[in-house]
């Protein structure tokens, strides 16, 4: 198949025009880059097409039903994905066509520069190594997504089988420490098994990167925004050091609500993890009193949420949803007792870089599914919207891979203000909404929590594990170190030094070396909402209602549209008339500092700098 395959583009690529070097003169030259470009291009595009397409139905029957059997297909998928995108001819002639820039135009350029990016994920000029990391991603995935959590045991069996699902709801409601614990400790069984996977996984994926000329994978994954790592490492930290006296404040008021609430008469320095609502501490729910937000959803159906998000986007002049999203999408949690086991994380899929949209979810009637599912869908329109003849499929994206993240996290933000919940009929008429308790719980849930999991313990662990590799026996002590400096958590009991509590985070595993795209994203996110409240609808940023107005239906378009076709600084210039700032996102939560200081009064709040 490779032959064949090689055979086919060293014929294509010879029908070209051949070498650049056959040019009669510098004028002919430049229109000859540029034909040779478009006609590499036009082969490659419908192949390219096809492969995605199969690949993405593979990997969706494999994440919807997992089995050795869906896994070996979808490892055979991306083994002849890769095979085709990482094929050396075609590295060597995006190279030499790139090596005549200015002669090219820049959506030709975009074009030969994103081949590269897709040929550094299995380069055939390494083609031994190229095969092992997709098998090695595969066995990672269906480990993971197969993976029997459980609640009790007898001997090695066991009795009382979960999903995560399960865990996250003891975490949200228990005040039980001993019940939070069990099902904290659960929640990162999956560590372990999956420990020897990254470990792999270090030495394949910095191989594949450093087979395209990267220093390693992290850098490779970096090169989306067009910046080296200590660049990004220096924004994140910038984030980070400008949100931490907020951060201080919330964690200082965040140890002693917990103490109160389970009892403990000391609060300790570190938030005990299995305190928290959530598995990785990346967000703090249920901490405000009078703020139940999962009250607002209760008694309504998984369908309705899915099809109220839906309404979101067309009130804002957007089409309805494909029909085929709806018997495509895999929406709901699998039926108790069911033999199929499914990844419980949400995600969207672009199936075929066209109209076959679909979303992996398991919707139950709750606050976070609520938000979540506007978020999935905010991927979905984006999906959409730069499915247009003038976006090649090679560039079918978002601008960078934090637009992708912002956009659903700026709709999960507006689909949470209390206009469209009352116009949705979730606060009833004459109910007061405690505006400052929301903003508090808003910033537990939100970026201000999430910052420092995202920017600092997540994308200092990926960047430790990749640039510095991270040897295989400091993979825990190293990420509970960072949880400690960033986020000012602890374990309940001390982890075992041979586990992998990291290896727990889905990302680790499927979407490596890019976590910071969430906290850029939540930056974007209050720029973005920022400029939409004051400036397009003259609304308090605080109570703002996208639905009804199709202005704002068509500045996001302006945002999504182009996909990968512009670079994502001028999109945002041009759409926000300002560069990337945190500004926006401090103002918001900007109320929050002196009522936290009121309530912190004569408490020891300072956290070490990370």
């Amino acid at each position: 198949m490779r032959r064949s395959l090689a055979t086919l583009l060293t014929l294509a690529l010879a029908a070209c025009g051949g070498s650049s070097t056959h040019s009669a003169d510098a004028r002919d030259a430049q229109t000859s880059f540029e034909r040779e470009a478009t006609q590499l291009l036009a082969f490659y595009d419908p192949i390219y097409v096809s492969l995605v397409t199969e690949s993405s139905r593979a990997s969706w029957l494999a994440s919807t039903d997992v089995s050795e059997e869906h896994t070996g297909e979808r490892t055979g998928a991306a083994t002849a994905f890769s095979a085709f995108a990482g094929n050396a001819l075609f590295i060597t002639q995006a190279r030499a066509l790139l090596t005549h820039a200015p002669e090219l135009t820049d959506l030709t350029k975009r074009q030969l520069r994103q081949m590269l990016a897709l040929a550094a994920d299995a380069p055939q000029t390494n083609a031994d190594l190229a095969r092992r990391r997709v098998a090695a991603e595969s066995r990672q995935s269906e480990l993971l997504d197969g993976f029997q959590f459980c609640l009790a045991r007898t001997g090695t069996t066991c009795t009382q089988p979960v999903i995560t699902n399960d865990l996250d709801r003891i975490l949200d409601e228990s005040r039980v420490l001993a019940d939070r614990e069990r099902a904290w400790n659960a929640s990162k069984e999956v560590g372990a098994p999956l420990r020897p996977g990254l470990i792999e996984l270090q030495g394949l994926r910095n191989g594949v990167a450093r087979e395209m000329g990267y220093d390693d994978f992290f850098q490779f994954q970096v090169s989306n925004y067009g910046m080296s790592t200590p660049e990004m490492m220096a924004l994140l930290d910038r984030l980070v050091r400008e949100t931490r006296p907020l951060y201080e404040q919330l964690h200082c008021y965040a140890r002693y609500e917990l103490a109160h609430r389970y009892g403990v008469a000391q609060p300790p320095a570190l938030i005990p993890a299995h305190w928290l609502g959530n598995r990785w501490g990346q967000e703090w729910p249920g901490m405000v009193d009078g703020v139940d937000m999962d009250a607002l959803v209760r008694g309504k159906s998984p369908e309705w949420i899915v099809q109220t998000a839906e309404r979101f986007y067309t009130g804002m002049g957007f089409s309805a949803l494909p029909p085929s999203f709806w018997t495509a999408s895999d929406l709901y949690p699998v039926a108790a007792g069911s033999p199929r086991h499914k990844n419980a994380h949400a995600s969207a899929w672009h199936i075929d870089l066209n109209q076959d949209v679909r979303s992996l979810m398991s919707v139950e009637a709750n606050w976070d599914w609520f938000t979540t599912t506007h978020h999935e869908l905010g991927h979905i329109y984006y999906f959409l919207s730069y499915s247009n003849d003038s976006v090649p499929p090679l560039l079918r994206e978002g601008a960078n891979r934090a637009y992708h993240e912002g956009m659903g996290d700026l709709i999960s933000l507006a689909s949470s203000q209390e206009p469209y919940l009352r116009s949705i009929g979730l606060i009833p008429e004459g109910q007061v909404v405690d505006q400052q308790r929301a903003l508090l719980d808003s910033a537990l849930t939100g970026p201000i929590v999430f910052l420092p999991f995202a920017a600092g313990t997540m994308s200092q662990f990926e960047k430790a594990l990749y640039t510095d590799e991270l040897p295989a026996d400091q993979l825990n002590t190293k990420w509970w170190d960072l949880v400690a400096r960033y986020q000012g958590i602890a374990p309940p009991s001390p982890r075992p030094a041979d586990g992998c509590d990291a290896c727990t985070k889905t990302h680790i595993n499927d979407d490596p070396g890019q976590y910071y795209d969430y906290a850029i994203a939540s930056v974007l996110v209050y720029q973005f909402h920022e400029h939409i409240c004051r400036d397009i609808l003259h609304q308090d940023p605080h109570a703002c209602n996208y639905v009804g107005h199709p202005e704002v239906g068509e500045f996001l378009r302006s945002i999504m549209a182009p996909g990968m076709t512009r670079d994502w600084r001028e999109v945002l210039r041009e759409t926000t008339g300002s560069d990337l700032s945190a500004e926006p996102m401090l103002r918001y939560y900007e109320p929050l500092m002196a009522y936290l200081q009121t309530q912190n009064a004569g408490r020891q709040c300072a956290l070490p700098a990370p």
